[in-house]
């Protein structure tokens, strides 16, 4: 008995092979696996804080089911305030939820107006794309179980986010829309086939009151499959809003389908009045395959996200004893530890951030920067997670876990991208939101006049208004295209974190770019060398190494790459301390020295720059201080000791980036912390008239206020720790994907694989994006001013109106789409 207990899968119940070796450790103790799916599966329970799902479940998990989402949460899940899914900032928490049952605009209105009415929600946005719930609460006010309650409370499911329950999610929701969408189909041709007669027989009074009794009878038969099954998402929808005591945009579309199917059933029952079968099933028939083409829209905005999210692998293959023994185990990639080694095959995802200890190869890395030509990779080179092995087998060693990776931090500026909207979005819902009472209004109003006037047409009437003036149109129009816009630049290499980068983009009046990084490769070089005062050459680079030891600074890595390549090893500094903008200060072998611009070395040489007793070394023979190149001085107390010029080529595509915004009237600003002369020199090269250099970070700051305080809208441009504080303060900024992390952090945008043309495509997808907003909103408006006075006039009947209501929808997703082929 114990030995059958041993060999039993404590995830799914199946045997377990002598040979397997797959375990999860579960609250302490080591369980085995049978396979690594179960494996994966039971290890993102346990990683989300979830396990003690195994020991309140009632039986085992079905096997083969690794990775479907009821496998991954109890259905009694509740969020503690330590989920490890929360993030604590201060007084405040915030999180990401996966919400189950979206079906289109007005579950997300829904919903967010829901949560803004409990007490200490600071922030709820849900992103109609991904299905991704931003949530952020005071933590003395409310709770996260209430905010799960208060989704719930309308009818809604939320989880945190987890990508295998989010598949499975579009999976079901698309097979259950696809089936009620066919059972509507299919009641509205049959229903069409009973009322032919009655339409063919016009007034001369053909069809006998018995055959045309019958026909009702079985209209109504026909009708109820497409009321009790397919209109289930409207019915449901306006349900939850009428529950949250608020009117959602399905509550419009409800009362229509319902007030005709009603009004038409109590006509049949009577033998006499008219009748709605046809149009009832035909707008729920079109209301639903304009959900269905407003999903596959949504999937398709969302998809470039989604390679993202299963770029890294569930499983890697793992060298225990490498190098005695070669023999792979297959474990999750969470497991993964610094040190570890694995192997990858050809065609293989690395699982998180290595380098090459074993082979050469090619790797792709289009997903992480959108750069398709792959690039070789041998001995001592990293290989970031979620790149793809195009070559031969290599060995690798860990140095992140999978959780650190640079696909996981992209991952992490992800989940911030969608966690608001843009002003243009906060209008159209805004207007979305108190136009469904206006137009219940209008509706009552519009029933009125017609009970005065025509009774007969009353019913019609006022059921064709509230179907026509639903305005899904309207609150679909930004973020489809937003969406649309978002994903197609996630493929080129451009990751937009914060929602506001298009819309501030297309508006902005100067573009202000660092140098360093940006307008240059950031790979400056050492040109010259030159010791002061008989100071030795190589005391010099040792000192100067030293004291930029793990600095991340390009000018840093020039320096050290010099003292590598003169044979002059660091020596160990203490007491380093950073004056950013200026330079570095520290201890080597107990003398304090300076390494940076002339005035902070000056403050501790204690006497002015040289002008002679240079001693110049190898490179660029004849060197001035107008000269395009950066100048580093090195001192100690009381002495100068050394001076270094570095150069850094412009990159080849800056001026024609420089050009580009030139072209549409922005004013191009170089800002820099180098010497004015070399700021000029650059600027001079790239056609740019206005070059500050010499800029502290504060300075840098102060300057772009200056720019907003005089009505500027300013684009940053910045590479480096340096930028942080000016991205954060311009009105929207971007970051090179080759720059400090700090500096990514604080962008609203980050080029990837830092190529300046990713920025031009940014511009140019703005444009075009606000160009297919504001198409997306004149459609939406035009046909609201149109359709809805047509309505109350009787010009439009109720399939008509059910018509003209879901191709205003479809056509706002399918002119969104554009976007994603640029």
């Amino acid at each position: 008995m114990m030995m059958n207990e041993i060999a039993a899968c404590f995830h799914c119940g199946q045997p377990v092979a002598a040979s397997a070796n797959w375990h999860v450790n579960i609250e302490g103790v080591e369980r085995a696996m049978c396979c690594p799916g179960c494996a994966a599966v039971a290890q993102t329970i346990v990683d989300i804080g979830q396990a003690s799902y195994y020991r309140e479940r009632n039986g085992f998990a079905a096997p083969g089911e690794a990775g479907v989402a009821a496998a991954l949460v109890p259905a009694a899940l509740a969020l503690p305030e330590d989920d490890p899914n929360i993030i604590d900032d201060g007084d405040a928490r915030e999180t990401t939820l996966l919400v189950e049952g979206i079906r289109c605009a007005a579950c997300v209105w829904l919903i967010e107006h829901r949560l803004r009415q409990v007490e200490g929600v600071e922030m709820a946005n849900l992103n109609v794309a991904t299905e991704k719930l931003f949530l952020r609460w005071h933590k003395d006010k409310t709770t996260a179980a209430a905010l799960l309650e208060a989704v719930r409370s309308i009818g809604y499911n939320a989880w945190p986010y987890d990508t295998s329950r989010h598949d499975a999610q579009l999976q079901k929701a698309s097979r259950t829309l696809g089936r009620q969408l066919f059972v509507a189909g299919l009641s509205m041709m049959q229903v069409m086939m009973y009322v032919a007669p009655e339409y063919m027989a016009g007034d001369d009074g053909t069809l006998d009151a018995g055959m045309a009794s019958l026909m009702r009878w079985a209209s109504l038969l026909l009708t109820l499959p497409a009321i009790a099954y397919s209109a289930q998402p409207f019915l449901k929808g306006a349900w939850a809003s009428l529950k949250a005591r608020v009117l959602g945009m399905d509550v419009p579309v409800a009362l229509g389908i319902m007030a005709a199917f009603i009004g038409s059933a109590v006509s049949t029952f009577r033998g006499h009045g008219e009748v709605y079968y046809d149009s009832v099933t035909m707008f729920i028939f079109l209301l639903l395959a304009s959900r269905y083409l407003e999903m596959v829209a949504r999937r398709k905005a969302a998809s470039a996200l989604s390679r993202l999210r299963h770029g890294v692998p569930e499983m890697a293959q793992r060298l225990a004893a490498w190098p005695d023994l070669r023999d792979a185990t297959t474990v999750p990639a969470s497991a993964l530890a610094a040190g570890d080694h694995i192997i990858v095959k050809g065609g293989e995802s690395v699982a998180a951030d290595c380098v090459v200890v074993e082979g050469s190869t090619a790797v792709d890395l289009s997903l992480l920067t959108g750069e398709s030509a792959p690039q070789r990779k041998t001995v001592g080179d990293t290989i970031p997670g979620g790149a793809v092995n195009a070559g031969s087998p290599v060995v690798l060693r860990v140095e992140k876990p999978a959780r650190e990776s640079t696909l996981a931090g992209l991952l992490k500026l992800i989940e911030r991208a969608g966690s608001a909207k843009p002003q243009i979005a906060q209008w159209a819902d805004r207007t979305a939101s108190w136009s469904v009472a206006a137009l219940l209004l209008f509706a009552a109003a519009s029933f009125g006049f017609w009970t005065w006037h025509d009774a007969v047409r009353a019913w019609p009437v006022a059921i064709a208004v509230l179907v026509v003036s639903c305005p899904c149109a309207l609150s679909l129009a930004t973020p489809s295209a937003l969406a649309a816009a978002t994903d197609r630049l996630l493929g080129k290499g451009a990751l937009v974190v914060q929602p506001h980068v298009l819309e501030t983009l297309h508006r902005t009046t100067h573009i202000v770019f660092d140098k360093t990084g940006t307008l240059t490769e950031g790979c400056p070089t050492v040109q010259n060398i030159d010791a002061i005062d008989g100071a030795r050459i190589i005391g010099i680079l040792r000192v100067a190494a030293a004291l930029e030891t793990g600095s991340a600074h390009p000018i840093a890595r020039a320096i050290s790459a010099a003292a590598e390549a003169h044979g002059a090893g660091a020596a160990g500094a203490t007491g380093l301390h950073e004056l950013a903008g200026q330079g570095m200060e520290g201890m080597v072998n107990g003398v304090r020295y300076r390494l940076g611009t002339a005035a902070y070395v000056a403050g501790i040489a204690g006497s002015p720059v040289p002008r002679s007793g240079l001693a110049g070394t190898a490179g660029a023979a004849g060197a001035t201080d107008s000269s395009p190149m950066t100048t580093v001085w090195l001192g100690m107390q009381g002495r100068w000791l050394g001076r270094f010029r570095i150069s850094d080529a412009l990159r080849a595509d800056a001026r024609r980036t420089v050009e580009f915004f030139q072209r549409l009237g922005k004013e191009v600003v170089l800002l820099s912390g180098d010497q004015q002369s070399l700021a000029e020199s650059v600027a001079g090269q790239l056609g740019i008239t206005e070059a500050i250099g010499d800029c502290l970070p504060d300075e840098k700051l102060a300057y772009v206020q200056a720019l907003q305080a005089r009505g500027g809208v300013v684009a940053m441009v910045g590479d480096g720790i340096n930028d942080a504080a000016v991205l954060s303060a311009a009105d929207v900024s971007f970051a090179m994907g080759s720059g400090a992390t700090l500096a990514q952090v604080h962008a609203d945008c980050v080029l990837l694989d830092a190529r300046l043309p990713l920025l031009t495509e940014t511009a140019r997808s703005a444009d075009k994006t606000m160009r297919v907003i504001r198409q997306n909103l004149a459609w939406a408006t035009l046909y609201n001013i149109v359709a809805i006075p047509a309505a109350a006039f009787g010009v439009l009947n109720p399939w008509l109106s059910g018509v003209g209501m879901a191709a205003s929808s479809a056509i706002v997703a399918l002119n969104a789409l554009r976007l994603r082929r640029g």
